[in-house]
């Protein structure tokens, strides 16, 4: 796995008490970022994420909060700043997944998955531009899904399709609007991943993808000489075609 020097950049990885946010994270603590674990309701799980990353000699704080409500992404922010300094880099990797046929799905789930996964990137990298701007560089990445940019759709979980073609057209906009800010913003887009809550029958090179696969292109896009690279999306799908028939 490649391994840029992150050693002068404070890392806020939102959901990243377990799962793929977690292991994101310690892959940036490993390159030397001070690392603040970001979490909703896993108290303990953030702890002990923390506790890992201490391990790596890097700065480390847990905050609280819900990625939906504007007051709380603006409160773990303020504490990050308070513990570790202005966020260097923001991965947006908070998104509920609710793989249930939409005419079943509660109104309350549908809200969840398009709050989660969209407007909590939005209200994140918001709030996390104004730092970056000063600062005259970041980096945010946000975890959109394989075919997001093709609009393919599903009547199975169909508000998480919606939202993630909406996470890589934020990406898109967001990355021009940067442009002379010294801001890159990009996306990577997993088909089916280690943890994920389903698995098809017949996985891309009989694998799902590993945490590691996506940590490689998260770092890549961390990496000082990315600073070209933005309004990218790379694909962790081993190859999925899901024209395929």
């Amino acid at each position: 796995m490649i391994s840029p020097d992150l050693s002068d950049r404070v890392s806020l990885v939102t959901g990243s008490a377990t799962g793929v946010g977690r292991e994101l994270l310690l892959a940036m603590a490993d390159c030397g970022a001070d690392v603040a674990v970001h979490y909703r309701k896993s108290a303990e799980e953030a702890a002990a994420v923390a506790d890992r990353a201490r391990g790596a000699d890097v700065g480390v704080t847990t905050v609280q909060g819900d990625v939906t409500d504007p007051d709380a992404v603006n409160g773990l922010f303020d504490r990050v700043e308070v513990d570790l300094g202005t966020v260097d880099v923001l991965v947006n990797n908070v998104g509920a997944f609710a793989p249930v046929h939409w005419e079943e799905m509660a109104f309350e789930t549908w809200q969840t998955v398009l709050e989660t996964n969209l407007n909590g990137t939005y209200l994140c990298s918001k709030r996390a531009l104004p730092g970056m701007r000063e600062a005259g560089e970041g980096r945010i990445v946000n975890v959109g899904y394989a075919s997001g940019d093709r609009a393919l759709v599903s009547p199975k979980n169909f508000p998480y399709f919606v939202a993630k073609t909406g996470v890589l057209m934020f990406t898109r906009m967001l990355a021009a609007d940067t442009a002379d800010d010294g801001i890159t913003v990009n996306a990577v887009s997993p088909y089916v991943v280690e943890n994920s809550d389903e698995f098809p029958d017949d996985l891309p090179r009989d694998r799902p993808a590993g945490f590691a696969d996506l940590a490689q292109a998260v770092l890549f896009f961390l990496d000082p000489d990315s600073d070209y690279i933005s309004g990218a999306n790379v694909e962790i799908s081993g190859g999925w075609l899901p024209e395929k028939v």
